[in-house]
């Protein structure tokens, strides 16, 4: 038999006390207007805390907090969209290895126990239990005492009615009183350290709760103090929220949008993300994704149009910045690429390794290859007990052998080569460092590694390379087969590719291509000597 009733008689702590001391089992579901949520119980013990359409789900949760890098929850996404259809996200990033099982239920728990605690919050609405029905097989179940989350839900509740007094809603937008802050000498707390560089007069408190990765209460009491003490002024507020059906509409689209990018289907995304931005015109993250997908369809002055459109509203994360950079990078517009990182780094970057690393991969194109690797160097403790991502170990590796530190070069290529076995480029770079230690042997391995490690599309570089090694052990055919996967991949790479082709091409007496080969070279690079006297003698032996 179903429980009903409303929140304005019944507190959920009353509710959940309740079906503890019964030892229930079964869903509570809790309804305030447009928001849901549920609870699931098993003999009195809570196993499973949800909250629809709000922003805590396991994957966005374990990006934020750094325990995983965003391309290992879209690799993630894209098995369970492919293949695993009916395995949790939380199991497939286990099986990929991308976070312990212990890991993931700490963070299972931690999602389930932040879900209860939002809850509390709830005054009005309702509520309803119906007995014996249990969570989807597939989910992370946990076992929490109810009486344990009630203490400290009573405490957040208390506090709350304080903070309210400072914060009443979450779409005030604060500005910070640097001068005073600075003057007072204050000691802040590690929460209001996080949030000072997000606090620019531009995101409300919802938009530094998505930006900092730090939860509800912790963000409200933060700000509190910092109200408190007359370090916070109010700016205004954002954008009253539309009717709550315009509202789904939006967060349908939305879902959707990000779905499909995720699984690679770009034009049903941007389809989605253009609903977005019709039915509101402010939506940062729609501007966001549809830069996302010019820049993934290499439509770089579209995504540059974009991205800044999305920087230039309020609430704009680090990210937004962080891929503007790349576009302008793309486009060799390194100055403008680089004051766009700063910024990134003023709106929560700094903490980042990756926007570190961008500023070395930058300065590494711009020749300031010390710098590059002091930013190498600066990014690597960020990282904290996370593996670094392979381009960080590639560019780091780089730098170090354009310092000739080749030792530390060849270290740093072998630990990312055991963080990252199936890395294409790690092992091409690992082949670049042996040849030019002079281990010719080591490279041939490293780099028939990196071919058999390599996809679709291949990687022009590691091609090239391979077909080099092919080339000086005299295994002609090998060699004009890497070449070609290597051009295809890539024609504008370099002229000596095509001067090799040539000479293929000439020994094998089909002069016509070995003439189409070195015109091409010397279409790269008209000083190319070598092709231009072996085109002439072949142009003299065809008439």
């Amino acid at each position: 038999m179903a429980i009903k009733g409303s929140l304005r008689e019944a507190s959920l702590p009353d509710v959940l006390q309740l079906l503890a001391m019964g030892q229930k089992t079964g869903c509570l579901s809790v309804t305030d207007r447009s928001s849901f949520g549920y609870i699931y119980f098993d003999r009195g013990r809570i196993t499973y805390a949800s909250i629809v359409n709000r922003r805590d789900r396991l994957g966005d949760m374990l990006v934020k907090a750094r325990i995983i890098e965003p391309e290992q929850l879209e690799r993630a996404i894209a098995a369970q969209g492919n293949e695993q259809r009916d395995r949790r996200l939380g199991e497939i990033l286990v099986t990929q290895g991308a976070i312990a099982r212990d890991d993931l239920h700490h963070y299972v728990r931690v999602q389930i126990e932040e879900a209860v605690y939002f809850l509390f919050t709830w005054a009005q609405g309702t509520f309803s239990f119906e007995a014996d029905v249990r969570p989807d097989e597939n989910e992370v179940l946990v076992a929490i005492n109810p009486e344990s989350l009630l203490l400290e839900g009573a405490r957040r509740v208390d506090e709350w009615s304080l903070i309210d007094k400072k914060i009443p809603s979450f779409d005030i937008i604060f500005g910070l009183d640097r001068e005073r802050l600075d003057a007072s000498a204050a000691e802040l707390t590690q929460v209001q350290e996080r949030l000072l560089p997000l606090i620019d007069g531009r995101r409300d408190v919802t938009a530094l709760v998505e930006a900092s990765g730090i939860g509800d209460f912790e963000v409200g009491k933060a700000l509190y103090g910092l109200a408190t003490a007359a370090f916070l002024h109010r700016v205004g507020k954002s954008r009253p929220a539309d009717d709550p059906a315009r509202e789904a509409r939006v967060e349908e689209h939305r879902n959707l949008g990000v779905a499909f990018y995720k699984t690679g289907m770009l034009d049903e995304a941007t389809r989605e993300f253009r609903r977005v931005s019709e039915l509101r015109d402010a939506d940062v993250q729609a501007r966001f994704y549809l830069g996302l997908i010019a820049l993934r369809q290499g439509r770089l002055e579209d995504a540059t149009t974009l991205l800044r459109d999305a920087a230039e509203r309020p609430g704009a994360p680090a990210a937004v910045f962080h891929n503007l950079s790349y576009a302008l990078e793309r486009q060799s517009r390194h100055h403008e690429a680089l004051d766009v990182l700063r910024t990134a780094l003023e709106r929560g970057g700094r903490d980042d390794p990756r926007t570190h690393t961008s500023l070395g991969i930058l300065a590494l194109e711009t020749g300031e290859i010390a710098a590059a690797n002091a930013a190498f160097e600066a990014a690597r403790p960020l990282w904290g007990a996370r593996t670094p991502s392979a381009a960080w170990f590639h560019y780091a590796a780089l730098a170090a052998a354009l310092l000739d530190d080749t030792g530390r070069a060849l270290a740093i290529v072998g630990e990312g080569l055991g963080a990252h076995p199936h890395s294409a480029p790690l092992y091409n770079m690992a082949s670049v460092i042996h040849e030019r230690r002079g281990d010719y042997d080591a490279a041939a391995r490293a780099i028939e590694a990196g071919v058999h490690e390599d996809g679709d599309p291949p990687l022009p570089q590691l091609q090239k390379n391979h077909g080099d090694a092919l080339y000086r052990a005299g295994r002609y055919d090998e060699a004009l087969e890497a070449y070609e996967r290597s051009i295809r991949a890539n024609g504008e790479l370099g002229d000596d590719v095509h001067l090799r082709v040539g000479n293929i091409r000439f020994k094998a007496r089909d002069h016509a291509a070995a003439i189409e080969a070195w015109e091409n070279a010397l279409r790269l690079n008209p000083r190319n000597q070598t092709a231009r006297t072996n085109l002439d003698l072949a142009r003299t032996l065809a008439t």
